[in-house]
């Protein structure tokens, strides 16, 4: 099923007038990613599934630009999200939505892949599990957003799903118009996290694991032009330990 973007009666009209001429659904896959699912929580698997429910079939036509928030709207209760864990202040605490991310970080890295053009990306404030430093993509509804545009001479159609613990995005075309793209990051810095114990308890668990902090560049070569997409700073998240008597 092919759905239009919601982004105005031009762009709608331009993707229906695409379709209503007889082609098929595209059949040539422009860009595809994928991130991993396990170790994520029900909750966080049930939303990023959700999330990309409502991306899968958006048509973008040719020099159509895409909103991640505006197809997806607000992950609210109404719209059928969950509380799940997201990182705030270096804690982990439970929002609506926790898990959407991981949905917008990995068609962003599709569309890198495709060649787009990036009106808005944003980095987390701390690097994610899922994915290299550099090639995350946060978002917020409704201010943070994730914005591209399609510089293919054709139509785009988005499939975003679910496989086994893997969720997985691509971009399809009725034709073969791909560029030749590479991506690739330049670590500038890596800090490992300290180990702070809170307790002098000789038995303790791990209250925070931490997570090494990074500077990096993300550039890509879209036939040949290369740009320097990003240099993201990644604070350092010192591990804690506390004593037992305390869990």
């Amino acid at each position: 099923m092919i759905r239009y973007l919601a982004a105005g009666a031009i762009l709608a009209a331009m993707g229906a007038a695409f379709y209503s001429q007889g082609h098929q659904e595209p059949s040539q896959l422009v860009a595809s990613y994928v991130t991993p699912l396990d170790g994520r929580s029900s909750a966080q698997r049930h939303n990023a599934e959700l999330c990309a429910k409502k991306l899968d079939g958006t048509l973008i036509p040719a020099g159509g630009e895409f909103s991640f928030n505006k197809t997806v709207g607000p992950w609210s209760r109404d719209q059928g999200f969950r509380r799940a864990p997201v990182s705030y202040g270096g804690q982990l605490i439970d929002a609506w939505g926790g898990g959407v991310c991981q949905t917008s970080t990995t068609l962003y890295n599709a569309a890198l892949l495709a060649g787009f053009r990036v009106v808005s990306r944003h980095p987390h404030t701390y690097a994610p599990g899922y994915v290299s430093p550099g090639r995350d993509a946060a978002v917020a509804y409704p201010n943070i957003d994730l914005r591209f545009v399609n510089r293919l001479p054709v139509a785009v159609v988005m499939h975003v799903r679910v496989v086994g613990d893997q969720l997985r995005a691509e971009l399809w075309a009725k034709t073969g118009q791909r560029a030749k793209v590479e991506v690739w990051q330049r670590p500038v810095e890596s800090i490992e996290p300290r180990t702070i114990r809170l307790s002098p308890e000789p038995r303790t668990w791990v209250r925070n694991p931490g997570k090494t902090g990074h500077i990096v560049e993300t550039w890509r070569s879209v036939d040949g032009v290369v740009e320097r997409l990003s240099t993201d700073s990644y604070p350092v998240m010192d591990r804690v330990l506390d004593g037992a008597s305390h869990r």
